[in-house]
């Protein structure tokens, strides 16, 4: 059986809180023995579910609480706010010829996320978000 590692963290919400964890997820990767490259991927994975959570949960003072969990074929990233809730189904799709020439850069996260993870779970209502991200690393 392949060694599993896991890192629980639970973030305030302050400007760039999202390399703690990065950080951490870097080490896990480094620990299994992981490769940059692949761990390239679920670095932007965990940074969007993350800043989407901190900016859009809607309460400054509760953490957003992330869990990563590894082995040398698979993560789970999941990520867990206590705000306001949202309708995965109404967040309109980005269109790149809207945003060209724009100050609106941002609105890229859920469309990254849906792309470049393998699988990806959503469950919203009025007590927070969690987002379950795979990616599969071999």
């Amino acid at each position: 059986m392949s060694e599993s590692v896991e890192l629980k963290i639970s973030l305030p919400k302050i400007p760039d809180i999202e390399l703690v964890a990065l950080e951490g997820l870097q080490r896990l990767a480094s620990h299994l023995g992981i490769s940059d490259d692949k761990i390239g991927e679920a670095k932007i994975l965990a940074t969007e579910a993350i800043i989407n959570a901190l900016e859009h949960a809607g309460v400054d003072e509760l953490p957003v609480d992330i869990v990563f969990t590894m082995t040398k074929k698979r993560l789970i990233i999941f990520v867990q706010d206590y705000g306001k809730g949202f309708q995965p189904d109404s967040v309109e799709e980005p269109i790149i010829e809207k945003k060209l020439g724009t100050n609106k850069k941002r609105g890229w996260g859920l469309k990254l996320m849906r792309t470049m993870s393998d699988d990806i779970t959503i469950e919203s209502d009025e007590h927070g978000t969690k987002i379950t991200l795979i990616k599969n690393l071999a």
